[in-house]
């Protein structure tokens, strides 16, 4: 069984950092690319980041290049995000998400049941 538990969220004013963790557990980590996806009550979920198995290749949605980091640590067996420069419209849900094996592309958000239970991060003044 697929079990992903995130932390690190919280509020914090505009200019600030935030890191999120994603625990795995329930299948072999290291095997999966992994993805980072947020979604706002209302809205369907958006794509933030991807990384791959190895963790040597990431990607980014333009709302957050630049001011995002993906990284994992495989022998942790955990997930990452580095949030800085954190911005109003960053407030979200965020859910960390494990990507199928035969993956499609960067963006691809996977189905809810490969996702953790989130962890909310507000941005405000």
């Amino acid at each position: 069984e697929v079990q992903l538990v995130e932390s690190g969220g919280g509020m914090v004013q505009p200019g600030g950092s935030l890191r999120l963790s994603c625990v795995a557990s329930g299948f072999a980590f290291s095997y999966y690319g992994m993805t980072w996806v947020r979604q706002v009550p209302g809205k369907g979920p958006e794509w933030v980041s991807t990384i791959n198995s190895d963790g040597d290749r990431t990607y980014y949605a333009d709302s957050v290049k630049g001011r995002f980091t993906i990284s994992r640590d495989n022998d942790k067996n955990t997930l990452y995000l580095q949030m800085s420069s954190l911005k109003p419209e960053d407030t979200a849900l965020y859910y960390c998400a494990r990507r199928p094996l035969t993956s499609g592309t960067f963006y691809y958000i996977p189905p809810t049941h490969n996702w953790g239970q989130g962890t909310q991060v507000t941005v405000s003044s």
